[in-house]
């Protein structure tokens, strides 16, 4: 299993990213439902969770803020250098790393005052994609509390493995609960991780809800 790679063209006090400094307040309200009020509601069965991604939501092209300054999208935003520019991109976190995927990495991104974080993942639910959850939440998370950071996960599609990352994000960093982030993320994109990611959610759900005192 290759570890993720990143290059940091700002630097980040990674040290000083403690357990508290990850689940710090939200931004801002991103979306009408709030983990507050679900503290006690039980982690759905998988089929659950399935039927909530079969209504069909538009993708609303290649590139859709879901979080204040977080945004999920496709190889084509990958590779449009001069749109990342625009949108003051500052941070890019390539879910499907690797010279058999989508092969950009720091050097693709040069001439774009942008920090690379890549994961290599196959868009495959035998994937342990897992394993990336907590230090891609924490890469995240720092570089939503540089000045000005704006962040780009995308994968192939932006549909599975990006959305799952932000997913996890979103429950690890900002308290959410599977349920919240789903509805809060689908309410910008399309998102539909595989049913492998999925459940890799849903046990992180579990694994949370454990250790907030929060009903699995």
């Amino acid at each position: 299993m290759v570890s993720p790679r990143r290059t940091l063209k700002h630097r980040m006090s990674w040290d000083s990213l403690h357990g508290d400094d990850l689940r710090r307040p939200r931004i801002r309200a991103g979306s009408s439902t709030t983990s507050s009020s679900q503290k006690g509601s039980e982690t759905p069965e998988l089929g659950a969770l399935q039927r909530m991604l079969w209504t069909p939501i538009p993708l609303h092209g290649n590139v859709n803020e879901v979080w204040p300054n977080l945004y999920i999208g496709d190889l084509y935003i990958a590779h449009n250098i001069e749109q990342l520019r625009q949108m003051g991109i500052t941070h890019i976190v390539n879910a499907a790393a690797g010279k058999f995927h989508i092969d950009t990495g720091a050097k693709f991104y040069k001439d774009l005052p942008a920090d690379y974080y890549g994961v290599e993942a196959d868009d495959d639910p035998k994937f342990n994609l897992s394993i990336y959850f907590h230090s891609t939440a924490k890469y995240i998370r720092a570089a939503l509390n540089t000045p000005k950071g704006k962040v780009l996960v995308h994968c192939a599609m932006g549909i599975s493995r990006s959305a799952t990352l932000v997913l996890a994000f979103l429950m690890i960093c900002e308290n959410m609960t599977l349920v919240d982030a789903l509805k809060s993320v689908r309410e910008h994109r399309g998102v539909c991780p595989n049913s492998g990611f999925l459940s890799q959610l849903r046990d992180l759900d579990i694994q949370l809800a454990r250790e907030r005192g929060r009903k699995s």
